[in-house]
């Protein structure tokens, strides 16, 4: 069936060789194991109830954790994770009638679904364990009951960290708590995984007030670093168990490159038209579809224009929904249940069915847009084909650099390595924030170094010279007045939040610089698909006011970027400078711009003081020579820095598992500090999340990249796919591909990375002394 399919789309008259490779992941058949030692009665009985034979990975997970270790589980999508971490619990609650476990998922939806995996498994083993979720729609009037008699509890990062304080009331189930599962960890990385990481110590060292030693099982998509991860994740040392023995059919995966539109091979057709195409024909031929996309506002869009044409040809249009973020719950257990049960023939998604929620086996997976990272596409690509079933995979390109880069390069996705998950300790802001609400759960102590071994002692200085903690014969206690949890967020770093206001009541939050770009006057503010039109910001109070206003353009906020080089570590390699260090960001916002679609009408001044922080950043120098060879060939130098910036913040994401968004970058022809011009790239964050020590460490292969990427694109002066950036505070002015290509060409030939440097090591110390003042 979908060999047919594929032929058809050839034979179609609309097809214009959008396929531009076709990668035949072949099946293969299962990988038995075997426990070292029988399970319990009740347990072996489930499983032989269900028929189940344990894969190789699952019988070594059980042994792992039978055993005393803590395990992380990282294979792919359907391999059966849960039973493997759901088997060592419901043994320990068997062994130990007192014994809890702690479940923590990434997001709501998902441990509604594993609350009826874990009463499926109670009811069959007959194994009172009581399961419950504890969120934040927990009704107030069940709360010390679940307390009290849930052995097991499922909850999520935002709400643990909401709970630590009352920890007293947890007492009972700490003190016998045996397991804390952790599904979906690969979700804890950059920002969220660095204020995740500080929440689990601070619940770690919570379980040792109470004598309790808990053992932690995670379940992770497959990661370049799982034992890495884990380690910085929890602090505690892993056993990793990788090696995936589940069945799998095969599976189709296609790149489907949009055809250009335009004589100059600029212009390629709507990435939105050719995923609504391929999911209509899907449908028509009634391959059961599952439409990945990157925003919820595509979803919906993507939706409702699929309805049209199916009905324009005579095809129900209810075989097709939205799911996404802000539904209802009943709605979103509705659409999974009628997925499952085949009354839905396709379903346009974020990233909500990316994660382990039970919809049942599908035939085909449509990616509208690379989702950023291989672990994601995969992931989302795993949807399709569960079991033995053969299944397809289309990824459909947008018009930028790192999707056009894999078109053009698929055996470099094929052939990579998984990225790794990178979660950053040595971030002051994060670090001091958590040991602050420590300090307001239990007194903190010098033995605490032990939870908290990046940073402690700088936190506490500074802590102490702000007056929100003081020292008392126990240790040091928070002595603020606000609530701790309240001022920690877990998505950001800021500590500056605007709050955005419509007609008096609350629309939404954002993080200052969010407000910069996003609500200032003048700007329009998107919210659920509706336009807001901000009236003014109130930068002494953070608070912005907004009316509600449909209008067909939208507003970029322009910037001037300066980088001050604070710290370096240099290496200087055969005339090549680069560096890795801390740097001062400001950022000047001074414009904004009307747009209809990509067309400026109007521009208008803005009136903002700049934006300073500090962040860690890796930069390097360009000979002079190059700068040379450049000019003499009447090519425009500045433009080609400029395009080299951009082109290799775009591909960054390959080898830091980050987002492009989540990087800054600035092109100088002489900047004061090198007196060289230099290219910098830095963490987007205050205080920096490890995006440039990995960027720093990969330095050749970025160039490398990047220079495929400009050489390769079939653009003559640079476009969206090589050099242009979306969020370009300077719009685009200047760049010069040609340019760019010499520069990077010239870098390589007189690079030698010296492969024996070691990642540099920043003095907290120092750094906070330097924070402080």
């Amino acid at each position: 069936m979908i060999e047919e399919f594929i032929r058809g789309i050839k034979q179609s008259r609309s097809y214009k060789k959008q396929i531009v490779h076709l990668e035949e992941l072949p099946a293969h058949t299962a990988i038995l194991g075997e426990l070292e030692k029988p399970l319990p009665e009740n347990l072996q009985k489930v499983l032989l109830n269900r028929k189940i034979q344990l894969y190789s990975h699952q019988a070594q997970a059980i042994n792992a954790a039978r055993s005393g270790k803590n395990v992380v589980i990282a294979t792919p999508t359907a391999s059966g994770k849960t039973l493997a971490f759901n088997i060592p619990v419901f043994e320990a609650l068997t062994m130990d009638r007192k014994a809890t476990a702690l479940y923590i998922y990434p997001a709501k939806a998902l441990t509604n679904d594993q609350l009826k995996v874990l009463k499926e498994l109670e009811k069959e083993s007959q194994i009172k364990a009581d399961p419950n979720i504890y969120d934040g729609d927990t009704p107030q009037y069940q709360r010390a009951n679940i307390r009290e008699n849930s052995r097991i509890i499922l909850t999520n990062p935002y709400g643990l960290h909401q709970y630590l304080p009352w920890h007293y009331k947890w007492r009972n189930f700490f003190q016998n708590l045996k397991f804390i599962v952790m599904d979906e960890a690969h979700i804890y990385r950059g920002v969220f995984g660095s204020n995740v990481a500080m929440v689990i110590r601070r619940l770690l060292r919570i379980c040792n007030q109470y004598h309790a030693t808990p053992q932690i099982i995670l379940s992770s998509a497959t990661i370049a670093n799982p034992e890495e991860h884990a380690q910085r994740l929890t602090g505690k040392d892993f056993e990793v168990v990788s090696n995936d023995g589940s069945p799998r059919g095969k599976k189709s995966f296609v790149f489907w490159n949009p055809p250009f539109e335009d004589s100059t091979n600029t212009l390629r057709r709507s990435t939105h038209q050719e995923t609504k195409d391929l999911l209509t024909l899907s449908v028509l031929q009634n391959l059961q579809t599952l439409c990945f996309t990157t925003s919820r506002q595509l979803a919906e869009l993507i939706t409702r224009w699929t309805k049209t044409e199916l009905t324009a040809k005579s095809k129900s249009a209810n075989v097709v929904t939205a799911y996404r973020a802000g539904y209802l719950p009943q709605e979103r257990r509705d659409i999974e249940n009628r997925l499952k049960n085949k009354n839905l023939i396709g379903v346009v998604s974020t990233n909500a069915l990316e994660l382990g929620i039970d919809i049942g086996s599908l035939d085909s997976v449509i990616i509208s847009g690379y989702p950023g990272t291989v672990i994601s596409t995969w992931q989302q690509a795993g949807r399709a084909g569960r079991s033995n079933m053969d299944s397809l995979v289309m990824l459909v390109a947008y018009q930028n650099p790192l999707d056009q880069y894999f078109m053009k390069h698929p055996s470099d996705f094929f052939g990579r390595p998984h990225e790794q998950a990178i979660i950053g300790l040595h971030n002051h802001y994060i670090t001091t924030g958590h040991i602050m609400c420590a300090a307001s759960e239990l007194p903190i102590n010098e033995c605490d170094k032990q939870f908290f071994s990046e940073l402690f002692s700088g936190s506490i200085q500074a802590l102490e010279q702000g007056k929100l903690v003081k020292k008392t014969p126990h240790g040091w206690v928070y002595s603020g007045t606000a609530r701790t949890t309240e001022m920690v967020s877990l998505g950001n770093i800021s500590d500056k939040t605007v709050t955005v206001f419509y007609n008096g009541n609350l629309l939404e939050t954002l993080t200052l610089n969010k407000a910069y770009e996003e609500a200032h006057t003048g700007a329009v503010l998107l919210h659920q698909g509706e336009t807001y039109i901000c009236e003014s910001l109130d930068l002494n109070h953070l608070v912005a006011k907004v009316k509600q206003e449909n209008v067909n353009y939208h507003t970029e906020a322009l910037k001037d970027v300066e980088v001050t080089i604070n710290k370096t570590q240099e290496k200087s390699n055969k005339g090549t400078k680069i560096g890795l260090g801390e740097v001062s960001i400001t950022e000047t916002y001074h414009t904004y711009v009307t747009k209809i679609y990509d067309t400026v009408n109007k521009r208008s001044p803005l009136d903002l003081p700049p934006l300073t922080f500090s962040t860690i950043g890796v930069w390097f120098s360009i000979p002079d020579k190059v700068r040379e060879l450049v000019e003499s060939q009447n090519l425009d130098f500045a433009g080609g820095l400029h395009a080299v910036e951009h082109a290799m913040i775009s591909i960054a994401p390959i080898f830091a598992m980050c987002d492009r968004w989540d990087i800054g970058g600035v092109s100088t022809p002489l900047h004061p500090d090198t007196k060289e011009p230099t290219i910098f790239i830095y963490d987007g964050f205050e205080g920096g999340i490890g995006i440039s020590e990995a960027l720093y460490a990969k330095i050749k292969p970025l160039w490398e990249k990047t220079l495929d990427l400009i050489d390769n694109c079939e653009c003559r002066e640079g476009c969206p796919s090589c050099i242009y950036s979306p969020k370009c505070g300077n719009e685009n002015e200047p760049l010069d591909k040609k340019a760019a290509s010499i520069i990077l060409k010239e870098m390589l030939k007189v690079c030698a990375i010296d492969k024996n440097s070691k990642e540099q090591k920043f003095d907290a110390a120092k750094r906070y002394q330097k924070t402080l003042k």
